[in-house]
């Protein structure tokens, strides 16, 4: 009897075993199958919703290999943990327990660690520090001759003056005409700057005001685009002959870069914009990039896509078979860092750090107070228009941040092509500063200006807007002597004035009141007019007789300088306007000093009248 019993303890205890192990494997499976599911999960939502390529030199692409791993680890530990809750004391496999299967399972959270510290090791190997012959070679940069790049051939309707905020405002007022299509459509704010029939355009395609609005429009499309012509300053809407479907205001299988990207799922893509070629039908165009120094570093554009989107036909080409008509492949943010590479790192990692050089790079500016980056410096750069071609324009600086240019940068937006012109200047935001002083009264800021050659001499051209973002003016500064302003209400007259500055164009100017040589002329919209010498290279400034404001400063400093034989007195005011006048025609104030409140009258800035106060002035 107690034998029996004993053998069937055992068989008891052998069929438990044999049931342990087929829980176990059966856990296993669905643990694996759970873990399987939330990877699709991620996959599906990094690749639909995120367009994530398919390629290992992208970072979104091992940030959704890492992050699937996670969540597998995470996903099949859980399951484990859970069909071990009531099976603790059970044993699972031969000698082990659930408990040591638990354990065993943290071990999975391995791998997505061990694949961030590879990537840790990858990202290092390609970075300057071992590579930066690499980085210095990215970018073939020529060095040219200004004249013979710039000729004064290519006229003042190849300058591209208006900046994008300018186009918006120019675009929307258009489209608010049009009744029709302002209900549905509002116009993209993403304006490129291209080369239409040889002038500098700016096109903007219209968008869906919304998802309800693509709703009820998606089978009918977007109907148009608008076009801004910088140098006319007026805005056209322009309705394609058919309309368009795929567009980046869509949703869904509609939106451009999800369209694109199911058909092209391994490729490197970015800079989605709008263009329209010669006959002026809409295409959006896609760079496709490469990473040339080991995964992710040394970033280049290997060609393009274009998009019609009217038919949804898609074509692929290489940089060298990018039609002419397209100007934008090499956008000009990444032709910029390419230089800066370029400029900071050809004589080694290390000298870019400490010895510094020869090192240079483009000219920067701080974003404004507003911006969430505004503490990080951004390149910006001008647009110019040749032999078919949007060529960007900026100035190149040493990397020590003074607020002078040792020579300029031309960069074309199609091919890559650069070319570098040894000229010392003034940096663009000097001679913006320069062009707003002369008619700093109205309170006008000077958009970023272009470069232009003006029978050999180097010239920033530029508009002055007012606060509601209108031009009123157009300024011409010189490169090498940003003292030599001109301003003026149109665009011809501005460089016909700074060519009599230069003594290249003979003649009176218009008002004969205020004639004279000189090398400041400035014109407002109303045609009022001041001229003044202020270089010393010629006849005195001419004293005005009339003021057009007044107003009354606290002074910060004063200044004498002798101009032509003649002093003259410049009043710094605290929120740093500066007035000027001739010491000979107002001695009493040679009485004046920092910090004394003055009461004056002026046109421009030079000096009508004065009166010292004995209080703070009430602003």
């Amino acid at each position: 009897m107690n034998l029996k019993k004993h053998r069937f303890t055992k068989k008891k205890k052998v069929r438990h075993q044999a049931s342990g192990q087929r829980t176990f494997a059966s856990a296993q499976a669905h643990a694996f199958l759970n873990g399987l599911a939330a990877v699709a999960v991620i996959a599906f939502i990094s690749f639909y919703f995120f367009l994530t390529p398919v390629n290992p030199q992208s970072i979104p692409f091992w940030l959704t290999v890492i992050i699937a791993l996670f969540a597998f680890a995470a996903v099949k530990s859980l399951t484990i943990v859970s069909e071990a809750a009531s099976r603790m004391q059970d044993q699972a496999s031969g000698d082990k327990t659930w408990q040591d299967i638990c354990g065993g399972e943290c071990r999975l959270f391995l791998l997505p660690i061990i694949v961030i510290v590879g990537l840790l090791l990858v990202a290092l190997t390609g970075s300057p520090i071992f590579s930066a012959q690499k980085y210095a070679s990215i970018l073939n940069v020529r060095e040219a001759v200004f004249s013979d790049d710039l000729s004064e051939s290519l006229g003042t309707d190849s300058i591209a003056l208006m900046d994008t905020a300018s186009a918006r405002m120019l675009g929307d007022r258009e489209i608010g005409s049009l009744s029709n299509v302002v209900s549905q459509f509002n116009v993209s704010d993403d304006y490129t700057q291209i080369d239409y029939k040889g002038k500098p355009v700016k096109v903007a395609a219209l968008d869906y005001a919304g998802f309800f609005k693509w709703i009820g429009n998606k089978s009918e499309g977007v109907p148009g685009y608008v076009t801004v012509d910088p140098v006319s300053m007026s805005a056209s809407y322009a309705e394609c002959e058919q309309p368009m479907i795929y567009v980046p205001s869509a949703y869904f299988h509609q939106d451009t870069a999800r369209y694109i990207r199911f058909h092209y799922p391994t490729l490197l893509l970015g800079n989605l914009h709008f263009e329209i070629d010669e006959a002026g039908k809409p295409y959006y165009i896609m760079s496709v990039y490469q990473n040339t120094i080991s995964l992710f570093g040394g970033k280049t554009v290997t060609g393009a896509i274009v998009l019609d989107p009217s038919t949804g036909d898609l074509t692929r080409y290489t940089l060298a078979d990018v039609p002419n008509w397209v100007d934008v492949v090499a956008e000009g943010d990444l032709l910029c860092e390419q230089y800066n590479w370029f400029g900071t790192l050809q004589n080694g990692f290390m000298n870019s750090l400490v010895g510094k050089k020869g090192c240079k790079r483009v000219t920067t500016y701080e974003t404004d107070d507003n911006d969430e980056n505004d503490d990080v410096p951004v390149s910006d750069y001008g647009y110019v228009s040749k032999n078919g071609d949007i060529w960007i324009y900026t100035g190149v600086t040493s990397v020590n941040g003074d607020s002078s240019n040792i020579g300029f940068l031309l960069a074309n937006e199609r091919t890559g092509e650069a070319h570098y012109y040894n000229i010392a200047g003034a940096d663009e935001k000097s001679a913006m500063s320069a062009a707003e002083g002369e008619v700093q009264e109205k309170g006008y800021q000077a958009s970023f200006p272009s470069l232009i050659n003006v029978e050999g001499h180097p010239t920033y051209i530029m508009v002055l807007k007012d606060a509601s973002g209108l031009v009123k003016l157009y300024a011409a500064v010189n490169v090498e002597q940003y003292n030599i302003v001109t301003t003026a209400s149109s665009q011809a007259e501005c460089l016909t004035r700074y060519k009599r500055l230069l003594g290249i164009e003979s003649g009176d100017i218009s008002d004969s009141s205020q004639s004279g040589s000189s090398d400041h002329y400035s014109e407002d919209a109303a045609g009022n007019s001041d001229t003044s010498n202020n270089t010393g290279n010629s006849t005195d400034i001419e004293e005005p007789t009339a003021a057009d404001h007044e107003a009354d400063i606290t002074i910060a400093d004063i200044k004498y300088i002798d101009i032509s034989g003649n002093t003259y007195i410049y009043l710094i005011a605290d929120d740093d306007t500066l007035y000027r006048a001739k010491a000979a025609a107002h001695e009493d104030m040679l009485l004046l000093k920092k910090g004394d409140n003055v009461h004056i009258t002026a046109y421009g800035k030079d000096i009508v009248t004065f009166e010292k106060q004995t209080q703070q002035p009430n602003n």
